[in-house]
């Protein structure tokens, strides 16, 4: 489906110079001398490049035709982890590299949603909050103020992550899977 470049937000998949391109940035430019433009940074889902590019209302540019299925989580190997689909018991296997550091935070029969791009898994998207158990973490320092600074911790599942000083090990925290950042304590 072609769309204008005004109409370029953060979050699409473009197909542009024959890759696939998800926008990162998305910032819309009138300068005093010249039409206004839309200033575009992109990755490349296949190579891992960025690319910046401005695209004019007038031009137009390919919106990537996404399908997205819900599958759960069932097992990993040394390179694949594998889903399941619960409707049509379809079993599918994703390379770790796709996946990436999301793969921390798989447990057996989450819900996961992946994005299929010409019928070959590009994305996938977790829960946007999992609750995790924290492993170790730094003893806080006294005269520490709560807002001032964070110290690392090792959660349960292996991923680094950056907690206020009052969290403890063995505690019980919520992570935000989308940014892997600290949401509260349960």
């Amino acid at each position: 489906m072609k769309i204008s470049g005004n109409e370029i937000k953060p979050g699409m998949l473009l197909e542009h110079k024959n890759d696939l391109w998800e926008v990162l940035k998305a910032q819309h430019v009138k300068p005093g001398k010249g039409g206004a433009f839309n200033q575009i940074e992109m990755k490349s889902v296949n190579k891992g490049t960025k690319l910046n590019e401005r695209f004019r209302s007038s031009d137009t540019v390919e919106k990537a035709s996404i399908d997205e299925i819900n599958f759960h989580y069932l097992y990993e190997d040394e390179v694949d982890y594998y889903f399941i689909n619960q409707k049509s018991f379809e079993q599918i296997n994703i390379k770790k590299e796709i996946v990436g550091i999301k793969g921390k935070f798989l447990k057996e029969e989450l819900e996961v949603k992946i994005s299929f791009y010409q019928e070959k898994p590009i994305f996938i998207e977790l829960p946007k909050q999992i609750n995790c158990k924290i492993d170790t973490t730094d003893a806080a320092l006294k005269g520490q103020t709560v807002s001032s600074s964070y110290k690392p911790a090792i959660l349960d599942n292996g991923a680094k992550i950056q907690v206020p000083p009052f969290i403890e090990s063995g505690d019980e925290i919520i992570v935000d899977t989308r940014t892997v950042e600290y949401v509260k304590k349960i």
